[in-house]
């Protein structure tokens, strides 16, 4: 799609439905439906005339499940957000993505890399034992530390490589611009974050060759058979992250794989039966626990709503239930139940070690396919459609 194409009514219209879904609450959001045709075509007219610039966004903290600046656009920004990137830079940037690069992709996020988590550790107990070592690692404000100069020097050998229109990076960079590093809550910061350490996966899987490994955002785990091999990619990885002026913060380190990992709001670890056991981390239950002591009080004074709390803790315990955590999401449930006068189930646990099994199972009887075909000097028909020339296989 070129850079015209995109600034069309029908496109931009359909960019504003995607935009207001989960918001059509705000009152930004009501102001700009209450005249969407009119705002639609105007903003077609400023994007083909050129005369388009991001509004001054909304600054704010969040603090779960730790304390951050949020800079959120403006509605009519995220129209032109949604446009670009669902309709062209998304399939760009994400088509050299590896399977274990987990976050703000479709199909993928948090609970599909605890289960990658999972099967990486099944994996690595059935070919070595338990014993082997974690490279767990994490970038020191990742967001905030990302350099224009070298963020729009791989864009552009993007836009090039993919052959995108050249005025699609002359809009990607008026966002880029509008603060030091990315802002956290622009659409297009989470994809450019990703981007930019996309070679860094390529680095891990075909320079270092590590089979097990993870990254969600700038969060990431290795598993290595001797304590050496770890402490020799560390120095590689160090060495990439300079080059990218970036730094590993204070959490980084070398552990041994039965000391288990903490990824993703989960502590992952094998137990004695060489089984993959995930428990919610500390941090993650006190934060519960915070808010039903909260409630406790808030609720009987009407300071909050008996709405607010079903859905606040149906968020967590839909989280919690990826994890081995069914007696303690029992407890809260109860507790909940007992604030609010009304009956509150947990819901079932979600056995991501099935899945996992199946997902193997699926892996060993294409391999079993392949080689009898082979044998027999027959084609081997795929299971799946043939990846491009520029996809690596994972």
């Amino acid at each position: 799609m070129t850079y015209q194409e995109m600034c069309t009514f029908e496109v931009l219209y359909e960019a504003y439905l995607q935009a207001r879904k989960r918001k059509r609450n705000k009152a930004a959001t009501a102001q700009y439906e209450a005249n969407v045709l009119a705002y639609t075509e105007r903003l077609a007219h400023i994007l083909n005339t050129k005369t388009y610039k991001p509004s001054k966004f909304e600054t704010f903290f969040v603090y779960e499940p730790k304390k951050r600046l949020v800079q959120a656009p403006a509605f009519v920004d995220k129209v032109v957000l949604h446009a670009v990137t669902d309709n062209i830079m998304y399939e760009a940037m994400t088509r050299s993505f590896i399977r274990d690069n987990h976050a703000s992709q479709k199909g993928k996020g948090t609970h599909d890399g605890l289960m990658r988590l999972k099967g990486h550790m099944l994996d690595y107990y059935r070919k070595n034992g338990a014993e082997g070592w974690v490279l767990k690692g994490d970038v020191h404000h990742f967001f905030a530390s990302i350099d224009h100069d070298l963020l729009k020097e791989k864009l552009w050998s993007l836009i090039q490589k993919r052959g995108i229109d050249p005025q699609i990076y002359d809009l990607l960079c008026t966002y880029i611009d509008t603060t030091e590093g990315l802002p956290l809550g622009y659409q297009t910061s989470q994809l450019l974050a990703l981007m930019f350490l996309d070679e860094f996966d390529h680095i891990v899987k075909e320079r270092l060759r590590v089979r097990w490994y993870g990254r969600y955002m700038d969060d990431f785990y290795l598993f290595f058979r001797t304590k050496k091999e770890a402490q020799e990619a560390l120095v590689i990885i160090k060495e990439y992250m300079a080059g990218k002026k970036l730094e590993l913060n204070q959490k980084t380190g070398i552990f041994p794989l039965r000391n288990g990992v903490d990824f993703l709001g989960f502590h992952t670890y094998l137990d004695e039966n060489g089984g993959a056991v995930q428990k919610l981390r500390r941090d993650s239950i006190n934060r519960i626990r915070r808010k039903v002591n909260f409630w406790k009080v808030a609720y009987p004074q009407h300071f909050v709503a008996k709405e607010d709390i079903i859905t606040s803790f149906t968020a967590w315990d839909a989280h919690a239930a990826h994890g081995d955590t069914h007696s303690l999401r029992e407890k809260y449930a109860k507790i909940v139940s007992d604030i609010i006068g009304e009956e509150i189930r947990p819901r079932r646990k979600i056995n991501s070690t099935k899945k996992v099994a199946a997902l193997r199972r699926l892996k060993q009887a294409k391999a079993e396919y392949r080689k009898k075909h082979k044998a027999e000097g027959r084609p081997t028909a795929c299971f799946s459609a043939p990846m491009p020339d520029d996809q690596p296989p994972w």
